[in-house]
């Protein structure tokens, strides 16, 4: 795992590394000039495939509409355009009818619908424990997100106000209301969940088939009672969705089918298709 390195650093860094190539190669006579690694051409290639595996920021690949970012420790929103960099500590937000596409280190991809907020907490840092950590938390609204295999070294989480996941590799989409209720879709690989982050490292139970709550009729209302939080800790494997109310309590879980009414909404198709191009 490759240390990650101011991009100052590296400049200043490429910088030593040209004019010492071009100092070693100005003291020696014409037929003692190397004719590989040394050449200054060479170097900067080296410099710049450097640059990139050490590099911790995504881009913004894609947008359609308008989105606005808020830059680690500022607390003024600024217009966030394609090829904007988007960095550990930042927030970034769609407003109305408008769709942003993030692209991050390793072919990850971050797809937000209209009206979403994210906060990227953490992106590709590197920990104590030398971790290549990213954390990302969907305050509200739609994402849909492309994450490959993640390495025994890294972690790469993605929590909401009611709950914590860890992605080991997957496609999948999650959507967080106005009331911080949460949906997670699984199409490909597995997504482990939890409603209380501290479970993450904890092995984690199979999905359960759970129907939503049937709505009862009118009945007595009983007097204030103290209600049990449940902790609980699921894997969510291909084709499996799991709801989680507003508390943090599990609603409903199971199957889904690419033939359900939601699964044929402009969102997911824009996505679906958008997964075709890059494969092409």
């Amino acid at each position: 795992m490759y240390k990650v390195l101011n991009k100052y650093t590296l400049i200043g860094f490429a910088v030593i590394l040209l004019l010492s190539g071009l100092l070693a190669v100005s003291s020696l006579s014409a037929d003692e000039v190397p004719k590989t690694s040394e050449d200054p051409e060479d170097i900067l290639r080296d410099i710049n495939y450097m640059m990139e595996l050490t590099k911790n920021s995504g881009e913004v690949t894609y947008l359609e509409g308008r989105a606005k970012r808020l830059p680690k420790q500022s607390e003024r929103w600024i217009k966030a355009e394609e090829g904007s960099e988007i960095e550990g500590g930042d927030k970034v937000r769609t407003l109305r009818e408008s769709r942003a596409e993030l692209a991050l280190k390793e072919l990850n991809i971050i797809r937000m619908a209209p009206l979403t907020t994210i906060d990227i907490i953490k992106l590709y840092e590197e920990t104590k424990e030398s971790l290549d950590e990213t954390q990302i938390n969907v305050e509200k609204g739609d994402i849909w997100a492309l994450v490959e295999e993640v390495e025994e070294d890294a972690k790469f989480n993605i929590s909401t106000p009611v709950t914590g996941a860890a992605i080991t590799g997957t496609k999948f989409r999650i959507s967080v209301r106005e009331d911080s209720s949460t949906v997670l879709k699984v199409y490909e690989g597995e997504v482990r969940i939890t409603n209380k982050s501290e479970q993450l490292d904890q092995t984690p139970q199979e999905l359960p088939e759970m129907q939503p709550r049937q709505i009862q009729g009118p009945k007595q209302i009983e007097g204030p009672r103290q209600v049990t939080f449940e902790v609980w800790y699921y894997i969510v494997k291909n084709m499996q969705e799991i709801h989680i109310g507003k508390d943090g309590q599990l609603l409903a879980s199971g199957s889904f089918s690419a033939d359900d009414p939601d699964e044929k909404n402009s969102w997911v198709q824009w996505n679906l298709q958008r997964d075709k191009e890059r494969k092409r």
